[in-house]
């Protein structure tokens, strides 16, 4: 599905003066601020993940972030960009490696191999709680990583190839995706208890759980993304009090959510982009976007100083993606170029 792709600079002959050949412009950064971070997955095997950064609103960016401030590459499948304190941490996932930045201007802080036995765990996504990141690896594991020593201090035991995670009423929820089992993928999310470390239970959810968010209230919702087939993707809740399903299935697609504010999260699918209210436990609104303009949908990201939607567009995924900004209002605002399959946004 993912092929590499290679970007050519094409050089320009001129008619009489020969110059040289100008370079792109790349923004001097010395501080992060004014502009958004954008992590950009690149394609698997290939080795080709990057760090954009772009400065807002003009526009002007480095494709190459990371590269400029650390003058290596980033890896193979870079999967979550976070920012805890005054650390950004990086998770790339092929590389089994953890990148540990500054989070006032980027500089190199460590880079942490993952791996277990001489075995890559290949790590997933992260949360954060009590001066802890925590890890999800592929090979059944949350890694607990300390933010001060930045050593790994624990490996908890969850179920298959977990995903997405996250934190509500000191307790993390876990989704076992179960992924390299297909077509018989895991259903469950294990529930751990952050006092102590250790799993309290498995709650069933439906096949292949992966993201999962929490709301204010302290409710965990979670996309159960089905078998790409005859099962499809459903949103489901589970009541952090009781850990226990409160709503069976949401009766609409969809293959992604993001944060919005206390009342709503934007929950999307390949057709459009949508506002679910936790009072009503529903999709109250379609965005009037023109996704026509949208190749492919990759992520989105809300930014509530702007009431805009940035939309990740992976552009088949072999093409450089572009950062589609809209206003809830479904106005066009600017677009951005960046990486190969854009999936992460951090704005500063």
């Amino acid at each position: 599905m993912k092929y590499f792709n290679l970007t050519l600079i094409l050089s320009t002959l001129l008619v009489g003066c020969k110059e040289d050949p100008q370079e792109p412009y790349v923004p001097s950064v010395d501080t992060l601020e004014n502009g958004m971070m954008v992590l950009c997955e690149g394609l698997f095997q290939q080795n080709n993940s990057t760090v954009s950064w772009v400065v807002l609103p003009a526009g002007t960016h480095d494709a190459s972030f990371f590269q400029t401030k650390t003058s290596r590459g980033l890896g193979d499948t870079g999967n979550d960009l976070q920012r805890y304190g005054g650390k950004i941490y990086i998770v790339v996932n092929v590389s089994s490696t953890i990148e540990v930045m500054s989070a006032a201007d980027f500089t190199p802080v460590k880079q942490i191999e993952m791996m277990s036995a001489g075995q890559p765990k290949q790590p997933r996504s992260m949360a954060f709680a009590n001066g802890n990141v925590y890890i999800s690896c592929y090979d059944g594991f949350v890694d607990v990583l300390d933010t001060t020593t930045l050593e790994i201090t624990e490996r908890i035991p969850v179920g298959q190839n977990p995903e997405g995670l996250a934190v509500s009423n000191n307790k993390l929820y876990v989704a076992n995706s179960g992924g390299l089992n297909f077509p018989n993928p895991d259903s469950t999310v294990s529930v751990v208890d952050l006092s102590t470390n250790t799993e309290l239970q498995k709650i069933t959810v439906g096949l292949n759980p992966g993201a999962v968010l929490v709301n204010s209230a302290g409710d965990v919702f979670v996309i159960s993304r089905g078998n790409y087939g005859a099962v499809p993707s459903r949103l489901r809740k589970i009541d952090a009090q009781i850990d226990q399903i409160s709503n069976n299935s949401y009766a609409f697609d969809i293959t992604g959510m993001t944060a919005m504010s206390s009342t709503d999260m934007i929950v999307y699918d390949a057709n459009g982009v949508y506002r679910f209210n936790f009072q009503s436990d529903q999709v109250e609104e379609t965005f009037p976007i023109n996704m026509s303009a949208v190749n492919t949908l990759y992520g989105v990201k809300y930014r509530a100083s702007e009431d805009a939607l940035y939309l990740m567009d992976a552009m088949g995924y072999t093409n450089q993606g572009v950062i589609r900004v809209y206003g809830t209002n479904g106005a066009f605002q600017s677009s951005h170029q960046v990486g190969l399959n854009p999936s992460k946004i951090l704005f500063f």
